[in-house]
């Protein structure tokens, strides 16, 4: 039986991208992405957050060094892996990394654009040479 993992989200980029190279020279870029669901009605109504960390290699990491910038809508697909780790004090955490095979740049938070191009293009990034190719999770440089 086949297996299949595939995860896409939107949201907003935590953070400006990390431009990494593997001892192999195979480049890495890794990113934040907060994706924030609303629920609840009136005086209920509530947030949740949940961040994604985003690594994009090979041509696609480097393509995503140069344009994705901090604020920004991104909307991103790829697979996604759970690991558990211990924190600076002992305690344990948990963090979800989506490896990206596609992303495409939506706006700038705040400009009332839903899809279209934003402030930094909408074009979609996803025949670079990037998904899933590249080290495996031992080699990521983070």
């Amino acid at each position: 039986m086949a297996a299949f993992n595939l995860c896409t989200i939107v949201g907003n980029v935590g953070k400006e991208p990390e431009m990494r190279y593997l001892p192999s020279g195979t480049p890495v870029c890794t990113f934040t992405v907060a994706v924030t669901r609303k629920f609840g009605t009136g005086d209920q109504r509530q947030e949740k957050t949940q961040w994604f960390r985003i690594s994009c290699w090979n041509k696609l990491g480097e393509t995503a060094n140069s344009i994705v910038h901090k604020g920004g809508q991104i909307l991103v697909s790829g697979s996604v892996e759970a690991s558990a780790y211990l924190d600076k004090s002992g305690q344990a955490q948990a963090s979800l990394e989506l490896r990206a095979d596609t992303f495409q740049l939506l706006g700038s938070r705040g400009d009332g654009q839903s899809g279209g191009q934003g402030e930094q293009g909408g074009g979609d990034y996803s025949n670079y040479g990037g998904g899933n190719s590249g080290g495996g999770i031992d080699e990521i440089p983070f």
